[in-house]
């Protein structure tokens, strides 16, 4: 393959509505059907299904197997890994967004109208149901469940095996069933360069109760834009 060039495995499926950017590698016996824009440098393992409509029970599905796959549209950023059996469906009400640089690991699932930001993580069988939102470095652990639109924030770790029934704050760690605040994902903080004392200031915050007011009071430090985008999209 010469650069920008797309590697196609011959047993993959690649429907007419699909655009691809350059540089992707597509594995044996992937699905792909449209809507569904994909930008550059993408890696797709064998037996991915990405543009299956919207698992909603009203949904009128084709009628053929030869139809185009119905839905509004999928949109997959740059330099994304998605591994064997991974599934992400069309949108429903709004397109499913997968962002820049993120690892989907084997049998996860991206339900409709999922938006999952930059650099998040999702280690094997995390089942994400509709409307759910990830903010950029998330990381949720094998096994792992959301409900239909929960919000995680930037940096916030989910632990394997937890269920998520309620939003979880940026650079929060949370695991359980069902999930709670346990405490701060300070490692993630440091590695992201955020100043001792901040990362400092939130740890203590996680580590006892705490309110939304708490949280939006760190929206004037240099991680507040997280802060602040989270309770936007938790209103």
């Amino acid at each position: 393959m010469t650069p920008g060039e797309n590697s196609i495995h011959p047993t993959a499926i690649v429907g007419d509505d699909v655009v691809l950017g350059a540089g992707n590698t597509v594995g044996p016996f992937a699905v792909l059907t449209g809507p569904l824009e994909i930008g550059d440098g993408n890696w797709f393992g064998a037996g991915v299904v990405i543009g299956a409509p919207p698992e909603v029970r009203s949904w009128p599905h084709p009628p053929s197997a030869t139809e185009r796959s119905s839905g509004n549209g999928i949109v997959i950023g740059n330099r994304n890994v998605v591994r064997e059996y991974a599934q992400i469906h069309q949108g429903w009400h709004d397109r499913t967004v997968l962002g820049d640089d993120c690892f989907v690991m084997n049998q996860v699932y991206i339900a409709h109208d999922c938006t999952i930001g930059d650099g998040v993580t999702l280690a094997s069988s995390v089942l994400l149901a509709g409307h759910v939102r990830l903010g950029d470095g998330a990381n949720l652990g094998l096994g792992a469940s959301v409900h239909q639109r929960r919000v995680v924030g930037n940096g916030a770790m989910v632990g394997m095996g937890s269920v998520v029934v309620a939003d979880v704050p940026p650079w929060a760690k949370a695991f359980g069933n069902p999930a709670r605040v346990r405490g701060a994902n300070a490692i993630g903080m440091e590695r992201a360069g955020v100043e001792p004392a901040l990362v400092e200031r939130v740890t203590e915050l996680y580590e006892g109760p705490f309110s939304r007011d708490d949280l939006l009071a760190l929206a004037s430090t240099e991680v507040g834009v997280a802060f602040s985008d989270w309770d936007v999209a938790t209103r």
